[in-house]
């Protein structure tokens, strides 16, 4: 009886496979993610966990799983800011504001900052 190889390479898909047992199993490695999920991201995960599982499992599965998230907490904390920063251009909360009347501008600003939230959580989060 021969000895199988302990490594081999398939051609066809460009894949290396380590003998384990009686079975080859493919090397499969992810690629590194350094970037947080962050708070939406998780958010997010929670959702497709609930409301998507099959997405779930094809992000994990093809290893996408981690950058997909870091991109859209990314995204939704620009949007975040970008919404915040026109609302309160609207809304006179201005830095004149801040000066003279501290304690209007933060309930103000804790107003646009909820409502700006519920805006990306409909818009990003919770498609």
């Amino acid at each position: 009886m021969s000895r199988l190889k302990e490594y081999i390479y398939d051609e066809k898909n460009g894949l290396h496979y380590t003998l384990n047992g009686d079975y080859y199993i493919p090397d499969l490695k992810l690629l590194e993610e350094h970037r947080s999920i962050g708070k939406y991201g998780r958010m997010h995960q929670e959702y497709l966990r609930e409301a998507h599982p099959d997405r779930l499992n094809t992000l994990i599965l093809t290893g996408e799983l981690w950058t997909y998230l870091a991109d859209l907490n990314e995204q939704a904390q620009e949007r975040l800011d970008t919404i915040m920063e026109q609302m309160k251009d609207a809304e006179g909360v201005t830095e004149e504001l801040k000066r003279t009347r501290q304690m209007e501008w933060v309930q103000r600003c804790n107003n646009i900052h909820n409502r700006a939230k519920e805006i990306v959580l409909h818009e990003m989060i919770y498609l």
